[in-house]
């Protein structure tokens, strides 16, 4: 903050190019812009940095443009869409835990773009295909006591468990298995009335879930949505020389030796398909259907090497590609948890969101509140759900994560109930004052530095917006949310706000209201739900 309301190197990075010093370069610039109505003065600082320091009125020029991009911006209308692929679980099992972060940090680049203006198209791939409907279709006939119009996911897990238990003393049930998944394939009608079923029984309850996540995907596209896109690709590959025949007759794809990618599967010797034959239907079709200028795959980590070799194979095949991306994150571990599906010791996240919800029952307990009792149930779903999601984003997505409920859970430092909390308080004051709307006075002669640092801090706000999506980086914009916390609480103890006399009394209550605007709508873009009272 002390460096002025902008600062710039540009004397430094031109000086070899003009054959002039950093400073004589910066003098000149210096004298060019004391000329602007818009700038109060500039100086020179170190080796060849100017810092700017503004008039009040641009100052409040830029708290317009905050205010503007607190709103959906204007849709690019002549661009090609984004699109978005994440949350991708797999049909049958319960959200684990770790499924949060593809499903909200997706979520959250996607409405960056959204708010800003993109067209977006986002897309769930869904594990609704292979063996494990056999395996599950064999579990029901042997041990189903249920009818499957009454079962729920926890059912179809305790089959697929039974199923893996069984196997163990009976080496013959693998082979049902991949026998009822080969009549599924064949279009077997009893087999594909049971998997829809099962497909139905999971898409229920996980959208049950993304409600609770604020979360909205426009298409879910399984696995099953591309078996008949598939054949043409292979034949395409065969034909251009991309796909050659490995060993045992598989089909494989090859790449340069300088890229240090080792051959890829797309045909199995036994004439299966695998994961990377859809994924390039998948290309295919986004490509015909949207034509996207680019395509986001947020995965974790581990399918690093997946999407390397799946990008190369389609440049190979010299297809007009959009921009392709994987958006890594790294592994989240909770401290002694184990997460195995087969075994079924499976942390869901239905489970952990409760737990948060629970928790931050007693957290909010600890402290006075006016909220009705009635409200009080929403409030802690809010806060605890707001914690856990907060507190994922605000980490760097490429790092690994540990988290602990300590962290999230904490009025303090930077986390969601932080965030929340200052909202409300500003709610609070302009509640107080009796205002809704209110624009910053324009006869303002002398600013408080506190008022200073918070009209700073406001002016950065669509600059901070862009960085994110830019960098498909969350935690980017949960750093300018803590930030614009901390120096809003700070003007709050320090000045007097519904008692100072005017004009300060307007431009405070202009800034707090604004403070809100842009926690409101930060939090929106988070997926998490901001309370107008605490």
């Amino acid at each position: 903050m002390s460096h002025g309301d902008l600062t710039t190197n540009v004397a430094m990075q031109v000086s070899k190019k003009v054959g002039k010093s950093p400073i004589d370069i910066a003098k000149e610039l210096i004298n060019e812009l004391e000329a602007s109505e818009d700038i109060e003065s500039a100086e020179i600082a170190g080796p060849g940095f100017i810092n700017i320091n503004l008039t009040i009125a641009a100052r409040l020029k830029l708290l317009l443009r905050a205010q503007d991009v607190c709103s959906p911006q204007k849709e690019r209308s002549k661009e090609a869409p984004i699109v978005v692929e994440y949350s991708s679980p797999n049909i049958a099992k319960p959200l684990g835990v770790h499924h949060i972060l593809s499903t909200v940090i997706g979520q959250v680049i996607a409405n960056l773009y959204r708010h800003l203006g993109y067209k977006v198209i986002t897309v769930n791939h869904i594990g609704d295909w292979g063996t494990q409907f056999g395996k599950l279709a064999v579990a029901d006939k042997k041990w189903g006591e249920k009818d499957m119009k009454d079962c729920g996911v926890e059912d179809l897990l305790a089959l697929y468990v039974r199923f893996h238990d069984e196997s163990e003393k009976d080496a013959g049930l693998e082979d049902e298995a991949r026998a009822a998944f080969k009549s599924l394939e064949q279009g077997d009608k009893e087999m594909r009335e049971f998997w829809k079923k099962v497909v139905d029984i999971s898409m229920r309850e996980i959208k049950e879930t993304y409600k609770r996540l604020n979360v909205s995907i426009d298409h879910d596209h399984g696995e099953s949505f591309y078996e008949d896109k598939m054949l043409s690709l292979l034949d395409e590959g065969r034909k251009s020389g991309v796909f050659k025949e490995g060993e045992k007759g598989a089909l494989i794809a090859e790449f340069p030796e300088e890229s240090n990618l080792p051959p890829a599967i797309v045909l199995k010797a036994d004439g299966s398909t695998i994961y990377h034959t859809r994924d390039l239907a998948v290309i295919k079709y986004r490509m015909g259907e949207w034509h996207p200028k680019s395509s986001l795959y947020v995965v974790d980590i581990s399918q690093k090497l997946h999407f390397e070799q799946l990008f190369a194979m389609a440049k190979q095949l010299k297809w007009d590609l959009p921009e392709l991306e994987h958006v890594i994150f790294g592994h989240m571990s909770l401290p002694d948890a184990k997460m195995s599906t087969r075994k079924g010791n499976i942390i869901r996240l239905e489970d952990a969101l409760d737990e948060a919800v629970n928790r931050a029952d007693k957290l909010i307990a600890e402290r006075e509140t006016i909220v009705p009792e009635e409200d009080k149930e929403e409030l802690s779903e809010m806060v605890g759900i707001g914690a856990f999601v907060y507190t994922i984003l605000s980490q760097n997505r490429k790092s690994n994560i540990v988290f602990t409920w300590d962290k999230a859970m904490t009025f303090e430092g930077n986390s969601g109930p932080y965030v929340q909390y200052t909202h409300a308080r500003a709610k609070s004051v302009l509640e107080k004052a009796e205002v809704d709307q209110i624009d910053p006075p324009s006869d303002i002669e002398s600013l408080e530095n506190h008022e200073l640092m918070l009209m700073r801090h406001m002016a950065k706000f669509p600059a901070a917006l862009e960085q994110a999506r830019k960098d498909a980086m969350p935690h980017k914009l949960t750093q300018y949310l803590y930030e614009l916390c901390q120096i809003y609480n700070s003007m709050y103890n320090a000045l007097p706000i519904i008692k100072a006399d005017e004009p300060q009394k307007t431009l405070r209550l202009a800034l707090t209201k604004l403070t809100a605007d842009i926690l409101k709508t930060g939090a929106d873009i988070l997926t998490i739900r901001v309370p107008d009272r605490m």
